[in-house]
């Protein structure tokens, strides 16, 4: 997480405005606004967050904890925090009807050169919320998941508002992460630091090595648990997102 000082510097380099930082300010130093609750289609739960160095909720293992996953390894997320503060969506009803919601999205995310909300929900949930409410939820020319009152409460920010969908879910990714997980914990051994040095100058050698070729070179002096934990501390590049090669 930031500190004091180096909240404020990134809030110069985006350029944000002063109710912005505020605002964003509130949602850093806010508890969650909601405690999640498990339901007969979800199972909600906690995931131990190394980089924000508390438990972060999720609802759902189909999307939320996905999302979480992906929050927590992409080195364009700073910081994220589940059910910030409830924000109010303006919008028209299918009837025509003006409506105006309390909504509690399920993150808000601090990036490297942005910051907003983002909504988590099924493929089958926004379909059926689109049908339901056409204006709050809709498919944009990209065909991507949209929600038009959120992204115009944020653009007053200068700040972003995303659906996230479970068809958008790269599963290999998922399946690779969670494999790596177990080398993240507080218990795993550490690898000898010539141990790394060795396998990294393999690679080095070999940029486009395979990891099964790199388990056969290096194998008389790493194991496969230390290549893995090379990869799981970002100190190995693998690309996750390719195939399940773990």
């Amino acid at each position: 997480m930031l500190e004091k000082d180096e909240f404020l510097k990134w809030c110069q380099k985006v350029g944000l405005s002063e109710q912005a930082q505020n605002l964003i300010d509130q949602i850093r130093s806010s508890d969650p606004a909601r405690r999640v609750q498990s339901g007969c289609r979800n199972v909600s739960g906690a995931y131990p967050s190394r980089k924000m160095g508390v438990t972060i909720q999720f609802e759902s293992h189909r999307v939320e904890l996905a999302t979480v996953y992906e929050m927590e390894h992409d080195a364009d997320v700073i910081e994220y925090y589940d059910q910030p503060p409830s924000i109010k969506l303006e919008y028209d009803s299918a009837n025509g009807r003006r409506m105006g919601v309390l909504h509690t999205p399920d993150y808000f995310a601090l990036r490297q050169e942005t910051a907003g909300w983002e909504e988590c929900k099924t493929e089958e949930q926004l379909e059926k919320l689109s049908q339901k409410n056409p204006n709050r939820y809709c498919r944009g020319e990209d065909g991507e998941w949209r929600c038009p009152p959120g992204e115009a409460y944020a653009e007053q920010f200068n700040l972003y508002y995303r659906v996230r969908s479970s068809q958008n879910i790269n599963w290999i990714f998922q399946r690779n992460i969670q494999f790596l997980e177990d080398y993240l914990r507080a218990d795993t051994p550490t690898i000898d630091p010539k141990i790394a040095e060795q396998v990294l100058k393999a690679v080095i050698e070999d940029p486009s090595i395979t990891l099964k070729d790199l388990f056969d070179k290096s194998e008389e002096y790493a194991s496969r648990d230390d290549i893995y934990i090379l990869i799981a501390t970002d100190n190995l590049f693998v690309d996750l997102s390719a195939k399940p090669s773990l």
